[in-house]
């Protein structure tokens, strides 16, 4: 099945969340906390303005965005667990170049 949103809606595939814990601790499905973040699957075509003038969207299918904890209503598509909702929800897009610079701080700072 081919799914397409409307307006200013967004589908995102949930990253995989931690299965173990720092510790090493195998962490249960049913305990692990959902993580925030996810990949862009399929945008919509935006919303209009007063005008009627249609607004694109600022991100795009393919894009590592984080979003809040509540945010978007789980569908399954073909057997797949996805989220949809609105751009506003989406806190802001993940470069990644970015994160392989703070993991890497993170990393120095735990060894040091």
């Amino acid at each position: 099945m081919k799914f397409r949103p409307l307006h200013d809606r967004v589908v995102i595939r949930r990253a995989e969340g931690d299965t173990k814990s720092k510790g090493g601790i195998i962490i249960p499905d049913n305990a692990r906390e959902k993580p925030q973040e996810g990949e862009v699957i399929a945008v919509g075509p935006g919303a209009r303005d007063e005008n009627g003038a249609l607004v694109p969207l600022d991100v795009k299918a393919g894009d590592f965005i984080l979003f809040g904890k509540w945010s978007g209503t789980e569908v399954k598509i073909d057997g797949e667990d996805l989220l949809i909702m609105k751009e506003a929800d989406i806190m802001g897009v993940v470069d990644k170049g970015e994160t392989d610079v703070i993991e890497k701080a993170v990393k120095a700072k735990k060894a040091a």
